[in-house]
């Protein structure tokens, strides 16, 4: 009796991946999760937050989603973006060697300053690409008060004579 084993050259690939990611996971700020339910490499699409004069624009980069895979949401300073990223429908007869794009639900939490307009966020995707377009609420800014000379008044709107009696 002969055993015989298979043996995939890309799954030594893959371990050294995913230890090379857990290793350098802490210096780049993102951490790497497994998806609890598949085991599979957890993924969230990177993103850029610029500040304009009157807008805070946010840019999430997630080829491969369609617009009605993703949800935009903004709840007490929190912009949530989620969606899910399907896997590419393979043929019966291909056998995949390595697939290093990731798939799945992702999740994105950014929190924005207090003066946002939440009612007037926007959102576009195209070409991969979702910008989110977050106004600012206009400020209360101070303001500078005229002091002008004349007669003082008191608290009752009355005037206040000098004390001299003039």
């Amino acid at each position: 009796m002969t055993l015989t084993t298979s043996w995939d050259l890309f799954d030594d690939v893959r371990a050294a991946q995913d230890e090379l990611l857990r290793l350098t996971a802490g210096r780049n700020g993102r951490s790497v999760q497994r998806d609890g339910a598949s085991g599979a490499m957890a993924w969230a699409p990177p993103v850029d937050i610029c500040e304009r004069n009157g807008a805070y624009l946010v840019t999430v980069e997630i080829p491969g989603v369609s617009a009605g895979d993703v949800e935009v949401s903004f709840d007490d300073g929190l912009l949530t973006i989620q969606g899910e990223r399907h896997r590419a429908k393979e043929a019966s007869a291909e056998q995949v060697h390595l697939s290093e794009r990731r798939q799945g639900r992702f999740r994105r939490s950014i929190t924005l300053p207090s003066h946002v307009a939440a009612d007037k966020i926007e959102a576009s995707a195209q070409d991969g690409v979702l910008q989110i377009l977050v106004p600012k609420r206009r400020e209360d800014r101070g303001r500078r008060i005229q002091v002008r000379a004349g007669d003082r008044r008191d608290t009752a709107g009355g005037q206040i004579t000098a004390a001299n009696g003039s």
